[in-house]
Formats: C-alpha cells, sequence, structure tokens
C-alpha cells in the first residue's frame, strides 16, 4: 500500500513539472540537453512554438519560453552544429497549435 502510494505521488509529481522555461548555455559542457534544429518538420522529435510570455510556457508540450538568466531556467539547451551530437531534434513551427512531440520516446529530456 505505501508503496503504491508513494509510486502515485512521484508520478504526479513529475508529470505536473514544467519544463519548459529554456536558457540556451555558451558551452556544451554546460548543457542540461543538446539541441539541433532540423530543416524539415518531418525529421523532428519535438516541433517548438516560441512564446511571448513566460506564462504561455508549457508542461512539455512544445511550446517554449527562453528565459534571459540561467537561474531563472527549467532546461539549459546548447545548440549543436551537427545532427549526430544531439540528444533532441527541434522544428520550430509558426503557430502554437503546431508545437507538440512527434517522437514521444525523447519527451523524458525536457522533463
Amino acid at each position: 500500500m505505501k508503496r503504491t502510494l508513494l509510486i502515485t505521488v512521484l508520478l504526479i509529481t513529475f508529470g505536473s513539472m514544467q519544463a519548459q522555461k529554456v536558457y540556451t548555455v555558451q558551452y556544451q559542457s554546460q548543457a542540461d540537453v543538446k539541441v539541433y534544429v532540423v530543416q524539415y518538420e518531418s525529421q523532428a522529435d519535438l516541433k517548438v512554438y516560441k512564446v511571448k510570455y513566460e506564462s504561455q510556457s508549457g508542461q512539455n508540450n512544445g511550446k517554449w519560453y527562453f528565459v534571459p538568466y540561467e537561474s531563472q531556467a527549467d532546461k539549459k539547451i546548447f545548440f549543436v552544429e551537427y545532427e549526430s551530437q544531439a540528444d533532441l531534434k527541434i522544428y520550430f513551427v509558426e503557430y502554437e497549435s503546431q508545437a507538440g512531440w512527434r517522437n514521444q520516446q525523447k519527451k523524458h529530456l525536457m522533463y
């Protein structure tokens, strides 16, 4: 019974965490996630929409708010030069409704 309760609490806690406030670091070693921007939507793990206000950032649904200070970020990212270096491949979309995961197996990277 206690084990079930503990697992339930952990799932609720991790499920409700927001990891969409991101900060771009200067060095790869500082990053939580290495990101590569692909040329075509079909190549992406995640379709990202850049929101204008922090309050619009989502709960791991591709709506990112880029914070001005590292201490404000939930995740620190580094944009790599080559696709093979990336943990996560993203594609920036024009409309908020287009944002979201294409590869659910990579979703844990942004929690």
